[in-house]
């Protein structure tokens, strides 16, 4: 875009680039952003001479929402489109206690290419930036009233966009705006060793998830091919590292799938991965996907394998599906529409 971005600048960012006096108002105008401000007419606290000038030099927002998509379970999706006409999908889910999450993309697709994964199949376009996600938080806000938590685990790989992550989490946590708190923010990556080691080092410190899927590791390889150049060995050492930097606990997730990943042998492989790591466990069984080669596991199937994890005394949880019925579930984004119009 040829006008300036606010949405992914800082006050001070928004101030120098506008090159505003006095510098409170950046403040102002920034405040006015994580209010949800989709225009600098309601910026009421400005002149009129200034709104006027800031609509020539510059946009609130880089993208738009394209569709909005409402489960009867009172998940939302909205398909985003970029203003270089890629789509993308964010989703807010509700728990079972009414606690409202934001599940925002980080990417336009997907460069893991998890067997088991819809978004994994779509290929990568590029980084989304960090105004490009932070817009998919107001976005929601805007269709489902204000959020507290957030989890950057949408569409493709967040730890290969840190930048952006990083960026948009320090305009979300700001106090001079959204003023979100770190510690509702959850990061889910697929297990790239160099990069959990990076957030452990460099922050933010927030809550980390693992898509570890199965702890056998030519299984791993065959689902999940960023297992060929991040040894389970190496995985754990990470885990283990980012949890005692941290000081939090981790949970490693595993998507559930019918006779691949649920038997006796892979509880057991499961168990001996987990022992020893502060870690919790979250069973995820796998949201159909018409296209891709795989079934849901059967409820015989969760149950035993939850009972194993937890007979070892681990701490395990079975993930409530939430979404399924607009395509918004763990696995299933990007099934409405990936490619540029």
């Amino acid at each position: 875009m040829e006008k300036i971005v606010l949405s992914g600048l800082l006050p001070e960012e928004i101030s120098s680039q506008l090159n505003l006096t006095p510098a409170f108002r950046a403040k102002q105008i920034f405040k006015w952003i994580s209010l949800g401000a989709e225009s600098f007419d309601v910026m009421t606290n400005l002149s009129k001479d200034l709104r006027a000038s800031l609509e020539e030099k510059a946009a609130l927002r880089s993208s738009s929402v394209n569709q909005v998509f409402r489960d009867s379970d009172g998940s939302v999706k909205l398909q985003i489109k970029t203003c270089d006409g890629l789509l993308i999908e964010t989703v807010l889910l509700t728990d079972i206690e009414g606690r409202k999450t934001a599940c925002v993309s980080c990417q336009a697709g997907c460069a893991m290419a998890c067997a088991f994964c819809q978004t994994g199949h779509l290929g990568f376009a590029r980084n989304l930036t960090a105004a490009e996600i932070v817009e998919q938080f107001l976005f929601l806000e805007k269709e489902c009233g204000e959020l507290q938590n957030i989890v950057f685990m949408g569409m493709g790989e967040p730890l290969l966009n840190l930048d952006g992550i990083r960026k948009a989490i320090k305009i979300l946590t700001d106090k001079e705006g959204r003023a979100l708190g770190s510690k509702r923010m959850t990061l889910s990556t697929c297990g790239i060793v160099p990069g959990i080691y990076d957030l452990a080092d460099n922050g933010p410190k927030i809550r980390l998830a693992v898509s570890l899927t199965t702890a056998d590791e030519d299984l791993r390889k065959e689902l999940m091919p960023v297992a060929k150049g991040n040894s389970l060995a190496d995985l754990k050492k990470a885990i283990a590292y980012y949890a005692q930097k941290s000081g939090r606990r981790v949970t490693l997730e595993a998507a559930l799938l019918k006779g691949k990943n649920t038997g006796p042998d892979s509880a057991a492989r499961m168990v001996e991965f987990a022992r020893g790591l502060d870690a919790n466990i979250n069973l995820i069984p796998w949201n159909p996907i018409e296209t891709l080669p795989f079934e849901e596991p059967s409820r015989e199937e969760c149950d035993a394998f939850f009972a194993a994890l937890e007979k070892a005394g681990l701490n395990v949880t079975m993930r409530r599906r939430r979404g399924a019925g607009i395509k918004g579930a763990c696995g299933q984004l990007g099934s409405a529409k990936f490619s540029k119009e």
